[in-house]
Formats: C-alpha cells, structure tokens, sequence
C-alpha cells in the first residue's frame, strides 16, 4: 500500500542541519526513497528537487571550479593506473574487509583470465575457480591447466602468486612452488614469460613470434 509523509518537505523547507555532502546527500536519498513509497516520481516531487539543490549549493562552496576538479580526475586516474587495485589490496590484505575481498575476487579472477591469454590457452585448456575461505583470511583464485598450477592470494606479506608445474587438472600437489608478487600480474606477458622459463614450459607464440 502506498503511503506519504511530510518529513521530506519539511527537511527541504529547513535544511540547517544539512551541513555537510554526507548529510544532504543522504537527504536526497531517503526523499526519494519517501517519494517511491509514496508512488511519486522523484524527478518531479519539490522536496527532492529542493534538496538537490542545496546538495548542490555544498557541494560548489567546497570545491574547485569543474576545470580544476576535472584535471584532479584525471590525475586520480593516472595515478591509480600506477598502482593497480590488485598491488594495493596485496599491501594492505584484506582479512575482515568484506568489500575488499570481494574486490580481490573479482580483480584476481580478470587478471588470471588475462594471464591464460598470455601463456596461450584457449577456455577450454583451464580451470578457473575460487575459494573464498574464511573472514581471516582472502581466499584463493586458482588458474589450473593441464601442465601449470597457478593461485593468487592476497596476504599482505608478498609473495602472493604461487605456481608450479602439475600433471594434468587432477594434481593438486605438482612439483616444487614457486613464488612472485602481485605487481607482476599486472603485466601478464611478462608473468607468463616467467612462469614459462620456470616451469619450462614451452613458450607461447603471437604470430609465430615468441612472447617475450
């Protein structure tokens, strides 16, 4: 059943305790909120409209002009694309960081997806899966082939991408580990180059050119 109250208009009418982005913005949600409880449509119900405005009005007198905060952008850009999200969440773990492990998970299983490519595999040469594991602790992304062993976990000690060479996708064991740090999955050509000469394994080749 819908319904309608008068707090929102009341909140648009005095936004003295708005005071912060924080603040209005979560205004701003809870009208439209109001607004779809009610059946209305927020982009023409006063109060939303009224306090976006002071959003607004906020958000203008704790900022730069838009070209100075388009240039913080960009240079926010350039400076994460130094630091790929994966090398960060290394440095830092994410044991009892929920967001983070999932974050993790995600970035782990793209990156491994991007290394299969690099040492050459077709989909169906692989296994890609997940282990969650517990609040302590990250979990793994394991990339399993028929001749290559390779996990990503996220402890925050180093160390994070482990491989070593196996006999087919039911050796869980395989031979001796090795070990490399997060940052060197970002650049998958040149792990998989690594993981090739230590697992001597025979080198992909793009166009039959070997990859360095």
């Amino acid at each position: 059943m819908n319904y309608d109250i008068a707090f929102r208009f009341n909140q648009a009418l005095d936004t003295s305790a708005l005071t912060t982005i924080d603040g209005a913005l979560h205004g701003v949600t809870a009208a439209i909120e109001d607004c779809r409880r009610a059946g209305k449509r927020a982009e023409h119900d006063p109060a939303v409209l009224l306090l976006l405005r002071h959003l607004g009005g906020i958000a203008a007198t704790t900022g730069a002009d838009d070209s100075a905060l388009r240039n913080a952008c960009f240079d926010n850009v350039r400076e994460l694309r130094r630091h790929p999200i994966l090398t960060t969440l290394a440095l830092r773990g994410v044991a009892y960081d929920s967001d983070g492990k999932k974050l993790f998970h995600s970035e782990g299983r793209r990156a491994l997806k991007a290394l299969s490519d690099a040492l050459g595999y077709d989909r169906g040469d692989y296994d890609l899966r997940a282990n969650q594991g517990g609040i302590a602790v990250s979990g793994e992304i394991t990339l399993h082939s028929d001749e290559a062993y390779i996990q990503l976990s996220c402890n925050g000690r180093g160390g994070e991408i482990m491989y070593r060479r196996c006999r087919g996708r039911n050796d869980y064991t395989g031979e001796r580990n090795h070990h490399a740090a997060m940052r060197e999955v970002t650049t998958p050509s040149t792990l998989a180059a690594r993981i090739c000469r230590d697992l001597r394994l025979e080198t992909p080749t793009i166009d039959g050119r070997l990859v360095a």
